[in-house]
């Protein structure tokens, strides 16, 4: 069996109303929109697209609402996306008023040189990772 590449993130949301603008924020598109059943119920499901990147957002019905909330059945913890400058992205993500949790780009030793990185967080509390590779 072959895997290609990550074909898509799917992210449990609590309201569309305010993950999609968030995404679009970060430059994302909303690509596809559809309505699904979830025991009985319709959930809607909105794809955001940034290039090659796609993320599936996710709502359940409403009274299914507090089940997200207390998930045990594997969160996200993060999605890392790949930047090739660490601190023009911190710096425009501050601009845009994004709010690191780093005060600054972290420096991890991974790789052969090591890599830099910094998280913010989602309207749901994903935390969303921006990484570059030295």
């Amino acid at each position: 069996m072959q895997l290609n590449k990550i074909q898509h993130i799917g992210i449990p949301v609590t309201d569309l109303g305010k993950s999609v603008p968030f995404y679009q924020r970060l430059g994302f598109e909303a690509a596809m929109e559809s309505p699904f059943d979830y025991q009985g119920e319709r959930g809607t499901c909105v794809m955001m697209k940034q290039g090659e990147i796609l993320i599936e957002l996710y709502q359940f019905p409403a009274r299914f609402l507090p089940e997200i909330r207390n998930r045990k059945d594997g969160p996200v913890d993060h999605i890392a996306f790949d930047v090739q400058d660490i601190d023009l992205v911190f710096s425009g993500m501050k601009a845009r008023g994004f709010n690191p949790i780093e005060e600054s780009p972290v420096f991890l030793p991974f790789w052969k040189n090591g890599c830099r990185y910094f998280y913010i967080l989602g309207p749901d509390g994903e935390r969303l990772e921006f990484n570059q590779i030295l």
